[in-house]
């Protein structure tokens, strides 16, 4: 063995997993070198989940990045020889209805993202795999393209460190747990091993089940927690013995019973002659903080195999049998069959990315075998390039508040998540039960008087609606279509789309506590914020205005979008609940990288936000404010910012609309906020529920949001939102958007569709929801631009005031017409749509108080 090294570039911590492998075999792809990697346990792994997992791949999600790792990770895995693409089945049973609806919208998602599921009947189900009890389900979903690491993703591991030792690149030491991370000024310096301490520039986690420890090293917590996962063994099963396969039929997935099941091939090859059967808890989920999980010496089997009594399981266990009628036949493998650690995390979500609290500190923890090699290659791309080419806000550490990484909080909602591994089918406006009322505006009590309709957003209760509106409902009865079908409706209340409507008769008040506020001072915040953003922010002309703009990336993409306040002494960013975290802690990190002299300070508990919007918007404020002809249109142009007077409380007020209908965001201190809310009541204003902020109004008005229709993937000329000329000043990315403005025209553009016919085949109208896939209708394929990317809704809601249903899509050039004729696919029935609008383009005008059809 090599003597063991006190310098490296770079230190794996975790080495021996299918993660830590695959982020070593990617940097040195990348052109790394002088790397160490060190493993508490052997190399590979004889410890961790990588050594214990089923090893099986399905292409199942229902987003574009998880998707494209585990297809990644497939054709990495069989690119190594090192992959049985055996396919795989995923059942409904009869009389649930509720699945099979899941397994039609898999395959939307799958024609939205580029996999390649399809529906079969139960009987082709049967043909495929022989076990089942045709008569026990209504249909399947097919997917080709799953199957199994073989022999083991811990042989995979072992041999990407074998390359990666052979390279020179790499040197490796098993059983050499790091004991301390030590840093200097924020930065990461070395990790102190039971070997001797090794400085390094870097050092990536990719401890798995012990990734918290090693996070709690750098005073930090990450938001996984490990839980049970009973995996058992029946057999002998001999139907593929001399054959030498590792795996003779398709994997079998039964997620209405929370369970799946695959043979384990000829009783010579690794797992020999069984049938696996793997269960995940769907009730009282079993979980266990790293600090608990036993050494290697005091497990039975290993520290994350913990021991399954089989009465535990023995429920789904009956219903499995009633499916596969062979588990009754064979016999229980008590001594194979184990509890299993896996990593839950808050959102279903991977810890990927650099530290909050330490630079140079990378994690990449919470990632199964079906996405190993695929979170590799984007960890890797991101330390390499400092961005990757899909988005991966959804991964990103720095996505999170603080108060996300409590140990209680992750306890809770990682309980919730794991109980949901399986089954039932996750709404997209599924609202979590644990961890709530974290957040709450001053006048939450009044929403609750009103009846309000809570969902959570950055730990803020929102009303999207409130109970004491519900008799416009009447009013507006012809305009707001009932909602037959249960999944369109569920999380959704009729009553927003009155308010709306009543709100364009009038005016309204919509919270907006959840807004994410940092503000930036110092001598540099100008030229920090000038560099930043694509818009022109310096200038005195610009003091006391607010500035809608954008953060591009490198590649001149579109990284984030806000409002900046510009104030005498500093700048306020304004942002959305979920982007704001990160975008927080990357301007810090600008800052410290380009030397500027800032403080950048998160604000947002310490102020509060109203919208008033409305025809009636100006007359009603008026009412309530000190000097009444100060909100006069000459005296408050469009986006300025000016301080006035309610209820005896200061409040900055900004002339802007997110909803397309003339007034303001009133920004005041948190404590004040009760006082300017009761205000605005007292003069007659309705309180209207935030989901005409934030869906139905915003798309009739064409208006785009982070993290949805703006991605890193796409620039601002695609979504329509460059400004007339370039800035003089430099910003980061100009010169590709630049390049970008250069263009005879764009790939693609961000164009608004309606529903043309929304009636499915039952004769009932529906409202879809969700990422669907936008498709010619002459051929059934989805769109795919000239760089590979498809298209898909990046939102949709039904606009009342038009009466439709609208959605925002990129689409390829070639497709970029008004009035072109295309499809969308929800719960794989086809839909026809037309596009309405390139670029932005509002489908409603207040202004003329009509909408444009």
């Amino acid at each position: 063995m090599a003597a063991f090294p006190d310098r490296a570039k770079v230190v794996i911590v975790g080495l021996g997993g299918i993660v830590g492998a695959s982020v070593v075999h990617h940097l040195i792809e990348n052109g790394w070198d002088d790397i160490v990697g060190i493993d508490k346990s052997g190399i590979p792994t004889d410890i961790g989940s990588t050594a214990h997992a089923s090893d099986f791949c399905f292409a199942t999600s229902h987003d574009l990045l998880s998707c494209w790792t585990t297809m990644y990770s497939i054709d990495f895995y069989e690119k190594m020889g090192h992959y049985a693409r055996i396919g795989g089945i995923e059942v409904a049973r009869i009389g649930d209805d509720e699945r099979m609806a899941e397994l039609k919208r898999r395959v939307d998602s799958g024609k939205a993202f580029g996999t390649n599921v399809k529906i079969i009947s139960a009987a082709e189900a049967k043909e495929k795999f022989p076990l089942l009890e045709e008569d026990q389900i209504q249909g399947a979903m097919w997917d080709p393209d799953a199957g199994l690491v073989t022999p083991r993703s811990q042989t995979v591991a072992g041999k990407l460190v074998d390359q990666a030792i052979a390279s020179g690149k790499l040197t490796a030491f098993g059983n050499t747990s790091a004991l301390e991370l030590i840093s200097e000024n924020g930065r990461i310096t070395a990790v102190r091993t039971e070997r001797g301490t090794i400085h390094a520039d870097y050092v990536v986690v990719c401890a798995g089940l012990w990734g918290r420890l090693i996070a709690e090293m750098a005073g930090e917590d990450l938001p996984v927690m490990p839980v049970d996962h009973p995996l058992t063994f029946f057999g002998p099963y001999n139907e593929f013995a001399n054959t030498g396969v590792e795996i003779g039929m398709p994997l079998l997935r039964d997620q209405g019973n929370s369970a799946y099941m695959r043979d384990t091939g000829d009783p010579k090859s690794t797992e020999g002659g069984q049938i696996e059967w793997g269960y995940y808890y769907e009730e009282n989920p079993r979980l266990v903080h790293p600090r608990e999980i036993l050494e290697k010496h005091q497990a039975r089997l290993s520290p994350s195999q913990r021991d399954l009594e089989l009465e535990d399981v023995i429920e789904p266990l009956e219903r499995a049998m009633e499916l596969t009628p062979i588990l009754t036949e064979l016999g229980f493998n008590e001594s194979h069959s184990f509890n299993g650690l896996l990593q839950a995390s808050v959102d279903g979500g991977p810890s990927m990315g650099e530290s909050r609290k330490l630079r140079g500190l990378w994690y990449a923890v919470g990632i199964w075998i079906k996405d190993g090699p695929g979170m590799g290659k984007l960890l890797a791309d991101w330390m390499t390039e400092g961005r990757t080419h899909i988005d991966h806000h959804a991964i990103d550490f720095t996505r999170f508040n603080e108060f996300q990484l409590n140990e209680q909080y992750i306890y809770d909602r990682c309980w919730e998540t794991a109980k949901k591994i399986y089954n039932p089918p996750v709404h997209p406006r599924e609202p979590f039960g644990n961890a709530r009322n974290i957040r709450r505006s001053p006048f939450y009590d009044r929403e609750v008087e009103l009846g309000g309709y809570f969902m959570e957003l950055g730990g803020w209760e929102r009303a999207h609606g409130y109970a004491a509106n519900e008799h416009l409902l009447e009013k507006y009865a012809s305009q707001v279509p009932v909602r037959e079908n249960e999944w369109d409706t569920r999380h959704f209340w009729r009553v927003s789309n009155a308010e709306q409507l009543e709100m364009s008769t009038d005016c309204g008040i919509i919270n907006l506590s959840h807004f994410h506020m940092t503000d930036i001072a110092g001598p540099d915040h100008v030229a920090l914020m000038e560099w930043l953003c694509a818009a022109k922010i310096d200038g005195d002309g610009n003091i006391g205005k607010g500035i809608y703009t954008h953060m591009l990336d490198d590649d001149g993409n579109v990284r984030a979008d806000f409002t900046v306040f510009r104030m005498e002494d500093r700048c306020r960013m304004v942002n959305g609940a979920d982007a704001g975290p990160r975008d927080h802690i990357y301007m810090k990190r600008i800052a410290e990288d380009k030397g500027f002299d800032v403080t950048i300070t998160d604000v947002t508990e310490h102020f509060t936000t109203i919208g008033i919007w409305g025809p009636n918007a100006r007359v009603n404020l008026q009412k309530v404010v000190e000097d009444a002809d100060a909100l006069s249109l000459e005296n408050f142009p469009f986006a300025a910012i000016r301080e006035i007077i309610i209820a005896g409380k200061s409040v900055t007020a900004f002339r802007i609309s997110y909803v397309g209908e003339q007034g303001w965001e009133l920004h005041m201190r948190y404590e004040d906020g009760l006082a300017v809310w009761d205000a605005l009541r007292a003069a007659g204003v309705m309180a209207v529920g935030v989901e005409t902020y934030a869906n139905s109004r915003r798309l009739e008005k064409s208006l785009r949001l982070q993290n949805a229709d703006l991605i890193t993937q796409y620039n601002l000329y695609e979504a329509n939102l460059a400004r007339p000329k370039v800035k003089e000043a430099d910003f980061r990315g100009k010169a590709k958007h630049v390049e970008y403005r250069a263009r005879d025209h764009q790939p693609a553009m961000l164009c608004t569709l309606v529903m043309t016919d929304n009636i499915d085949g039952h004769g009932v109208a529906r409202y879809p929801l969700g990422s669907l896939p936008v498709m010619d209708p002459k051929t059934g394929e989805t769109l795919i631009d000239s760089l590979g990317r498809r298209s898909y809704t990046t939102s949709i809601a039904f606009g009342p005031s038009i009466g439709k249903n609208i959605a925002l899509a990129y689409l390829p050039h070639a497709y970029c017409q008004e009035g072109r004729k295309l499809t969308i696919s929800y719960f794989d029935e086809i839909y026809p749509v037309e596009v309405v609008g390139i670029g932005y383009k509002p489908l409603y005008d207040p202004e003329n108080l009509k909408p444009r059809s």
